[in-house]
């Protein structure tokens, strides 16, 4: 009688990945758009890198499905790029007048108030909500929002196309932004409510030895 194999020891957390790759150069791709859309003025080669980024944000999770490459610091990559871009392409939009400052303030302002959950969670021993499907919705919207609004400032039929599409997806995607902001601050009065503080869990662990 064989001896059973033994399990495979799980693979170590992989850096250099494709899917990795992809969200780095995301994050290479802002102070580029920026130095285009701002600087340059060129506003279709900034289009061309918003299309890029939204491709390649789609491909990443694809393709790290796809070639098993799954890991913790891609996991922590691809979230950061997309909060960078939410809040970077509407600031540079606010300067070229392409958006009011104040839908800016809403878009910028909600990051910033969920960003303040944070510290309550790591309390109660927790690092991070469960991702909500209306958040990756409204991510979805806002930046296929980006694209079609920046191509609805040319003079032209496509322009006159691209506007009304952008600002459809805009409306849609920050009302899912409000909505999903809404959720995770309820989410976390529950974690706040029903789960005790670390300092408490400690010290009633403490008084068990």
């Amino acid at each position: 009688m064989t001896e059973p194999e033994a399990a495979p020891a799980p693979a170590p957390d992989r850096i250099v990945t494709v899917p990795n790759a992809l969200s780095v150069l995301r994050l290479v791709l802002i102070p580029v758009f920026v130095w285009l859309l701002l600087v340059e003025k060129s506003d279709g080669w900034a289009f061309a890198v918003l299309m890029f980024s939204g491709f390649s944000d789609w491909a990443d999770g694809k393709l790290a499905r796809l070639l098993d490459q799954s890991s913790r610091i891609g996991a922590l990559l691809d979230p950061a790029a997309d909060r960078l871009y939410i809040v970077i392409i509407p600031l540079a939009f606010g300067v070229r007048e392409f958006l009011p400052w104040w839908l800016i303030g809403v878009i910028v302002g909600r990051d910033v108030l969920l960003f303040a959950t944070a510290p309550l969670l790591r309390t109660r021993g927790v690092l991070a909500l469960p991702v909500l499907y209306i958040g990756k919705a409204a991510t979805f919207a806002l930046m296929s929002a980006f694209p079609w609004l920046l191509a609805g400032q040319l003079d032209s039929v496509v322009g006159d196309i691209a506007y009304p599409v952008g600002w459809a997806f805009m409306i849609w995607g920050v009302g899912l932004y409000l909505w999903s902001f809404v959720l995770y601050w309820y989410q976390t009065i529950l974690v706040m409510r029903h789960m005790p503080s670390r300092r408490q869990a400690d010290t009633s662990s403490d008084s068990r030895v």
